[in-house]
């Protein structure tokens, strides 16, 4: 069987007429992937049908020019008349957003812990330790922990395994903002990922915690060899 230039045109063309409308994974310029795109779109819509709220990702290559990303959402937000909240993602612009066009939404999910740098209340308490110059900014670091999308987006990959990480990335955050909206609405999602979703985390506390406690392990020895040499030279 011959495959046709029209033929493929053809299949091109509807691959990209899926892809463009696609409801939750609303715009992807990066990932392409039939697979990620399925998976977002299940949650999505059972989401939306348990609780009319639509959650919808975007991952962009780079924002337009001139705009910052909220600017982007804000106007992005003004096609949808439904309570919608976006997740979006800039590769170029290194920046990741989440943005709702009702207040009120906010309520359902902890925004700024979805957006957290911070991967465990551990690390939060030791960059609180380390960093903050006040009482009052030790007390909001160290609140500041378990965030599903930066830890991840922060993480080394090798050549080649840079879109997974995206992918990996979003997808932990648009389940984490499901799984909380659900919860506060006390419905069970079919589809979200559950626990399975929080290895790629448990992975960077791990190793967080390893570097800790490897460079504390370095720092007593250090001590204790440099005590040593002076009872020796004595």
């Amino acid at each position: 069987m011959k495959f046709s230039r029209g033929l493929a045109a053809l299949i091109l063309t509807l691959f990209f007429h899926t892809a463009l409308t696609a409801e939750y994974l609303y715009k992807d310029e990066l990932i392409l992937n039939p697979k990620f795109n399925a998976e977002v779109e299940k949650l999505g819509s059972e989401l939306h049908d348990k609780t009319g709220i639509s959650l919808r990702l975007l991952m962009l290559k780079e924002l337009p020019h001139g705009t910052n990303i909220v600017e982007y959402e804000k106007e992005l937000l003004k096609e949808f008349s439904e309570p919608t909240i976006l997740l979006t993602f800039s590769e170029l612009d290194s920046q990741v957003d989440i943005l709702a066009n009702d207040a009120s939404l906010y309520e359902y999910f902890n925004k700024k812990q979805v957006l957290s740098p911070v991967a465990s209340p551990v690390q939060a308490f030791i960059m609180a330790v380390l960093y903050s110059k006040s009482f009052e900014g030790f007390k909001e670091m160290v609140t500041d922990a378990d965030g599903t999308i930066l830890p991840l987006l922060a993480g080394k990959a090798k050549e080649g395994e840079i879109l997974g990480k995206y992918s990996g990335a979003m997808f932990n955050g648009y389940t984490d903002i499901a799984e909380q909206i659900a919860t506060s609405k006390k419905i069970v999602l079919e589809n979200a990922a559950g626990n399975a979703n929080k290895n790629s985390i448990l992975l960077v506390k791990v190793l967080f915690y390893g570097f800790i406690i490897y460079a504390l392990f370095i720092y007593f020895k250090r001590r204790m060899y440099a005590k040593r040499q002076k009872i020796e030279e004595k």
